[in-house]
């Protein structure tokens, strides 16, 4: 429901009438503002669900669908949260397995699991530059063919 709101619609909006600029930063700080728990546990928490949503805006520009970023949140609240218990979401949803990351807290995430992890923050910003110059690739390559 929140890539349907956040992307679906209030981005696709916020798009047409202003920019793609406008849309992202009003999107990106209310799916952060959604995602407020990540204030409580630090600055790392915070920039992954501020990457993850840069990441979600990224994934919805490369491919033209509100489908792949929609299954991209599914699968990491799905596989991480509910099957692997590595994500951590409200303390009410069932886990069918209880993954435990030890060591480091800056690279096992805490007492946020993975998701306070610098690793993933790692992960969406790299992400987030591949499709980007995918999409820049892509555009670049259909501009070339018009002309």
């Amino acid at each position: 429901m929140q890539e349907l709101l956040v992307r679906g619609y209030l981005y696709q909006m916020l798009k047409q009438k202003h920019n793609i600029v406008a849309a992202t930063i009003v999107t990106t700080a209310l799916f952060t503002a959604l995602h407020g728990g990540a204030f409580e546990v630090g600055i790392i928490p915070v920039l992954n669900v501020l990457t993850m949503s840069l990441l979600m805006t990224a994934v919805l520009e490369y491919s033209g669908s509100i489908v792949a970023p929609t299954i991209m949140h599914f699968l990491w609240n799905g596989i991480g949260a509910l099957v692997l218990g590595g994500v951590s979401l409200a303390d009410d949803y069932p886990n069918i397995l209880i993954t435990t990351f030890t060591g480091n807290e800056i690279l096992s995430g805490g007492v946020c699991k993975i998701e306070g992890s610098i690793l993933v923050l790692f992960v969406n910003v790299t992400l987030i530059v591949l499709f980007m110059f995918l999409k820049n690739k892509h555009r670049t390559k259909y501009t070339l063919c018009r002309c």
